[in-house]
């Protein structure tokens, strides 16, 4: 029989305050339940039965097709269930999701004027994922202690972690209800596991609007800016974090200092600048390649952050590309390959107006050029994307052929990835590059060439996508959630 919490009985709710209260006790109460009996396990006690806690789960009941839609609600993409039925998911980390959950179980009840239901669920949570941060006390056991683990507690159980809501691949067997959320909350436990390890910070640090880069000289002018803002006692950020969860607060800013910097990178570090309301910036220097770039945003996804945009080099197509011109990406060839099987290639991914018009406001901004002069510096064009690094050596120039009937004006090995990562999992994406090098054009990267256009353009682009966040951080993130990353029957839950 089961070893588990005093049981907590279902209980409704119309107000979003109180609901998330009563989730954050069922988890609470499970966490403590599963620490100390790992403590005790560890201890060498026998455990009275098979240690299990379940996460806690939010439900709702509709009986009709209309919404309320109050006008505080009006014009979101989000916030409401599709139809008639039940709908539910189970939730976890309810201090990190504090402000999304609010949110959302507030535009369930304005715009359905129902119920929410909140109790515990079937689905054990994971003794892994009850562990705090840097607690790590199943490494003083035995080889054989640990390998009774799987006989006492719960393991993860990836067939409980799939992304078939998101793929739009599930469908609820009669009797079970419908979901209300992308992801289960052993699904968003799992990537907040998986971002602790890639990008050396803690969840907690993440912000809404994400850069990603290819190559570490952005990052450098990014840890740069960084210290610089925290120099400002007027700074609009209060905190840069960097990989090791290493703080550094704002000139008069009181914080708890934290974090020790690792004796080496993680494969993809993580850098953040914090603003109170978690709409600062994080940049993440993914490294090259279409693999590292869908792992990444796989993981980010679950933050539900406001926007992810790519900043990074590319190789340009076209005869009358300059190296350090900028290419607007307004379409995508996905020969990444890496998402073939949860996004079919006949799947369009969409330029998304709100993010094109922020980068090129950003670049005019940035670089003090309009109209025609700004066309010199920036082309709006098609991007591919390959996982094929040497691409152009291969036989036949086959790529060169479908790259130019594609009308494709540059190439790189990432920004398809992230942006059809984005289309997929509902953030919106945008896309940024400027040209390294012209390989067919015999124009490749030579160190002189290299170190100069580095000093150029990193720290201008750079700024660009930064001056780009300030323009969607001003335009408000109801904007940016837009029908167009939504499906048919989509959840509820942004």
């Amino acid at each position: 029989m089961p070893y588990m919490p005093p049981f907590v009985a279902p209980a409704r709710f119309t107000d979003a305050a109180a609901a998330l209260a009563q989730v954050q006790m069922i988890y609470q109460q499970a966490l403590s339940h599963l620490r100390d009996s790992m403590l005790r396990f560890v201890a060498g006690e026998t455990m009275p039965g098979r240690v299990r806690a379940c996460y806690p789960f939010v439900r709702v009941h509709t009986h009709t097709v209309s919404r309320q839609s109050p006008p505080t609600t009006a014009g979101l993409s989000y916030g409401f269930v599709a139809g008639p039925g039940r709908y539910e998911t189970t939730l976890t980390r309810p201090d990190l999701f504090h402000r999304y959950y609010l949110e959302q179980f507030r535009l369930l009840l304005e715009n359905h004027g129902v119920e929410l239901e909140v109790g515990t669920a079937t689905q054990p949570i994971p003794i892994h994922f009850s562990f705090a941060e840097n607690d790590h006390i199943e490494g003083t056991m035995t080889a054989e202690r640990r390998a009774l683990m799987r006989d006492v507690f719960d393991l993860p159980d990836l067939a409980a972690m799939d992304d078939g809501i998101a793929n739009g691949t599930y469908e609820a067997k009669p009797g079970e209800p419908e979901p209300l959320a992308l992801f289960t909350g052993a699904r968003v436990d799992y990537s907040l596991h998986r971002l602790r390890h890639y990008t050396g910070t803690a969840p907690e640090w993440f912000q809404n609007f994400v850069l990603f880069t290819n190559y570490q000289f952005y990052i450098d002018e990014f840890v740069a800016l960084g210290h610089k803002e925290m120099a400002d006692p007027d700074s609009p950020y209060v905190a840069f974090i960097e990989p090791g969860n290493v703080t550094h607060y704002r000139s008069g800013y009181d914080g708890p200092e934290g974090g020790m910097a690792p004796p080496r990178l993680p494969q993809m570090p993580a850098y953040h600048l914090v603003r109170e309301d978690r709409t600062g910036i994080t940049m993440v220097n993914i490294g090259v390649g279409p693999s590292n770039a869908k792992t990444i945003t796989d993981h980010i996804a679950v933050l539900r952050p406001h926007a992810w945009m790519m900043l990074g080099h590319c190789a340009g197509l076209r005869n009358s590309q300059q190296l350090g011109d900028y290419v607007l990406a307004h379409a995508y060839v996905r020969e990444d390959h890496v998402l073939d099987e949860e996004l079919p290639l006949w799947v369009p991914i969409p330029a998304l107006a709100e993010i094109q018009l922020a980068l090129e406001k950003a670049v005019a901004d940035v670089t003090q050029l309009d109209g025609p002069a700004l066309k010199t510096i920036m082309r709006t064009g098609t991007v591919a994307s390959t996982d094929n690094r040497n691409w152009e050596l291969l036989p036949q120039n086959e790529p060169q052929r479908r790259f130019s009937q594609s009308r494709a004006v540059a190439l790189d090995m990432e920004s398809a990835t992230i942006a059809a990562n984005g289309f997929r999992f509902r953030v919106p994406y945008g896309t940024l590059l400027c040209v390294s090098d012209k390989p067919l054009h015999g124009e490749i990267k030579l160190p002189g060439m290299a170190n100069h256009f580095y000093r150029e353009r990193v720290e201008q682009h750079l700024r660009i996508g930064m001056k780009a966040i300030e323009i969607l951080r001003a335009e408000g993130s109801s904007r940016l959630h837009s029908r167009k990353l939504r499906s048919f029957a989509e959840v509820a839950f942004q």
